[in-house]
């Protein structure tokens, strides 16, 4: 992947949600080309036009799951645990080959502040187990909250941890997180420790509420 902005071309598989579409404002406003999928892809065109107004420029193109996979040189997922795997069919041999990022958290609705462990243990291994040995899978943004991304104009007090069992691919998706002011990169290990930065979204949740907050983050103290 370059660094140069200028020539990465992000996908943001459920890219007309919050937590995706919030992403998607941030890496076009850093200078990406970005392309919001989605399974309708009116809808798709329909956000990436809005948030074209935001920026005041056509840095973002809308379009279907499938084409949006195919024409980027990295992918995100950032859908409910309900699409997760149906959508992850539907673009595997798209993203062989390709680093995926998997945003998605297994939630279970109305249950969303309680911790949920899927028969997988995380969305990000059942990602990588479905799609083979020919996708990168990277499991990183869970704890970021969607609030803090839909202003392009502010930064954002969050670290993010990766875990991917592929070193060159963390220091890869490590480039995008820190594309985003206030955000630090914090390689947590393999995709096996997937399982607890998953589990951390429903406890910030919680907190959320408890605390009336918009979007409770995370620091890691100690390093430098």
């Amino acid at each position: 992947m370059s660094k140069d902005p200028k020539f990465l071309t992000i996908a943001v598989l459920g890219g007309t949600g919050k937590e995706g579409s919030g992403l998607v404002l941030r890496w076009a406003h850093s200078g990406y080309r970005v392309l919001i999928g989605s399974r309708d892809a009116e809808r798709a065109a329909a956000k990436a036009s809005e948030l074209n107004a935001v920026l005041g420029a056509e840095a973002i193109q809308g379009t279907s799951n499938e084409e949006a996979a195919a024409q980027a040189d990295l992918v995100v997922l950032s859908v409910p645990y309900s699409a997760h795997g149906a959508i992850l069919e539907s673009v595997r041999d798209c993203v062989q080959g390709k680093i995926l990022v998997d945003v998605t958290v297994p939630l279970q609705p109305p249950n969303v502040r309680t911790v949920y462990v899927p028969e997988g243990k995380a969305a990000s291994l059942e990602a990588q187990a479905l799609l083979g040995d020919g996708a990168r899978v990277v499991a990183a943004f869970q704890n970021v909250g969607a609030a803090h991304l839909q202003e392009p104009f502010h930064g954002v007090d969050c670290d993010v941890l990766m875990c991917s069992d592929d070193a060159e691919a963390k220091g890869e998706v490590a480039q995008l997180v820190e594309a985003i002011p206030g955000m630090r990169a914090v390689d947590a290990g393999p995709l096996a420790n997937a399982v607890a930065v998953e589990a951390l979204t429903p406890v910030l949740l919680y907190i959320n509420r408890r605390y009336k907050v918009a979007g409770a983050g995370i620091r890691i103290t100690g390093l430098e």
